[in-house]
């Protein structure tokens, strides 16, 4: 088995393991990105999820937001993102009305909330501070890490309290007394997080956080083409700078001064790099260390890495038009122009969390849905797109990896995916199922991904999508930054071992902040 030598090996090709192969390639260092799936792109892909169908669906991750518009530029990326013009439209369970927020219609928003008995001034007046949290952290993220007090000095002393010492709960039920409202805002906490409304973990601080810094705005927005058009951007700058992509390289093992050996086909690899960059989940790396313990990741330094959990469902569905709405005088586009939110309800949501904590599928599950198409028909056929045709995705909240066993995930699936389409039917004028195309075999157009499907498929430990809990943008004042590893948020316990993956500090989501701050670091050494 021969070894060759090359400046940096990057253990999986998801879009972060392409950012920084694109950075260093620019940079002159020689780049091997390993991947053991047959294509690159992670989570961040596109799919013909029908047999027969031209229509290619975001299969796992499906918005943008904490992408940095320095990492499109410095990267050349020919990428395009859509922003939505509706924010939002959440059905109030049992009536034939709900709340709508439009982006572009201010008056309109505000007639929505008062006819919920709602108080409008109240939601402008907290995402004003939102909005402000964003413009002081966001700008960080592409930076070294600054530590608890400097930012606490940019962020003022309410929002840092508010949004970062104190249970989110508290400052949402504190701002709002509208329960349907008040559930809307907590969603942000709670996406790929297990957690209550008052989590003392503050856990869910740290997803809301994420949810609504990106691009200093908050937005979430389409990627024209899907996800996939993002990683073919992604790879063709990453080869056009010159690193070497290889697919079905499944790596075995990895040893502290850089050794990283690999099968590809049935044939045993070795390659010697001056830096490793692990684009797998910590505890994957653990285990290709060997390791029985702690990596001392920065922000984890001396903790063992305790067994991570995602906590949700995605369903994509295929429908030949939008379904009708309860209240018959809203645009169904509208209400599915933006997150439309069912059954998330505050109280409802805090339900849902105990009887998912007693290992029971939550009813209602609460969930939200968002219509790619409507935005970007590109992703349709144009016989398709002309047809009418629309495509959902839905992502269902509480449903942690803890349910699932390898006995039962069959049968969890398909619960879920019925407990996702009676949530649904419960809030529209007609059932959903008579609305779903059929694949060439016949079957329905809709395919439900559990936790269990994407630690099988993407090897996420417990199917958490963001590799590991998710770690606050700064450095606690205490923490060493000795080193350029430890000032981007990268280091693991091993000098030539950096993590550039969502499992990083400020890793997660969509946003090459992962491999962007692993490259900084490496360059900057």
């Amino acid at each position: 088995m021969a070894s060759n030598l090359q400046d940096i090996v990057i253990v999986g090709g998801g879009h972060n393991g392409l950012v920084a192969a694109a950075y260093l390639a620019q940079s002159g260092r020689s780049v091997t990105v390993l991947e053991r799936l047959d294509h690159l792109g992670g989570a961040a892909v596109s799919a013909q999820a029908f047999e027969g169908i031209e229509a290619r669906l975001s299969r796992y991750s499906y918005l943008v937001s904490l992408l940095p518009s320095a990492i499109i530029r410095d990267l050349g990326l020919e990428i395009r993102l859509e922003r939505r013009r509706y924010s939002s439209y959440t059905p109030l369970p049992g009536t034939d009305h709900g709340l709508l927020v439009d982006n572009g219609d201010t008056a309109a928003t505000r007639r929505s909330f008062e006819s919920l008995g709602a108080d409008f001034d109240a939601w402008q007046s907290f995402y004003e501070r939102t909005a402000a949290l964003a413009r002081a952290v966001f700008p960080t993220v592409t930076e070294p890490l600054l530590r608890r007090s400097e930012l606490r000095r940019m962020v003022g002393e309410a929002d840092w309290t508010d949004f970062i010492e104190r249970p989110i709960g508290e400052v949402i039920e504190r701002s709002f007394h509208n329960d349907l409202v008040r559930g809307v805002v907590l969603t942000d906490a709670l996406i790929g997080t297990f957690a209550p409304a008052n989590d003392e973990t503050l856990a869910a601080n740290r997803c809301f956080l994420y949810h609504v810094i990106g691009g200093g705005t908050g937005d979430w927005d389409v990627p024209v083409g899907g996800m996939g058009a993002v990683t073919s951007a992604l790879t063709s700058a990453a080869r056009t700078a010159g690193a070497t992509l290889v697919t079905g390289a499944d790596v075995v093992s990895i040893t502290p001064d850089g050794e990283v050996r690999y099968r590809l086909g049935t044939n045993e690899h070795s390659v010697h790099a001056g830096t490793v960059l692990s684009n797998v989940a910590p505890q994957v790396l653990s285990q290709l260390l060997g390791d029985s313990g702690s990596l001392g990741l920065s922000g984890m330094l001396g903790e063992q890495i305790a067994p991570v959990e995602g906590a949700q469902v995605k369903v994509n569905l295929l429908l030949r038009r939008l379904p009708r709405l309860r209240d018959a005088s809203l645009d169904p586009a509208a209400a599915f122009g933006g997150t439309f939110h069912i059954n998330e309800g505050y109280e409802q949501l805090e339900r849902a969390f105990r009887a998912a904590s007693a290992r029971n599928i939550p009813t209602p599950l609460p969930a939200e849905i968002y219509c790619h198409s409507l935005t970007d028909p590109s992703i349709l056929s144009p016989e398709l797109s002309a047809s009418g045709a629309q495509t959902l995705t839905v992502f269902g909240l509480h449903t942690p990896h803890r349910l699932v066993t390898s006995h039962n995930a069959a049968d969890l699936r398909q619960l879920l995916e019925r407990a996702v389409i009676d949530s649904l039917n419960s809030v529209l004028a007609e059932p959903i199922e008579p609305l779903l195309l059929t694949d060439a075999a016949g079957r329905p157009c809709i395919e439900t991904k559990t936790t269990y499907d994407l630690e099988l498929a993407l090897g996420l430990p417990g199917g958490n999508i963001f590799h590991a809990p998710l770690s606050w943008p700064f450095a606690e004042d205490s923490a060493d930054l000795g080193t350029p590893a430890a000032r981007w948020g990268v280091a693991t316990a091993h000098e030539k071992i950096l993590i550039c993956g969502a499992g990083a500090q400020r890793g997660g989501g969509v946003s090459g902040l992962g491999g962007h701050n692993a490259a900084m670091a490496v360059l900057e050494g």
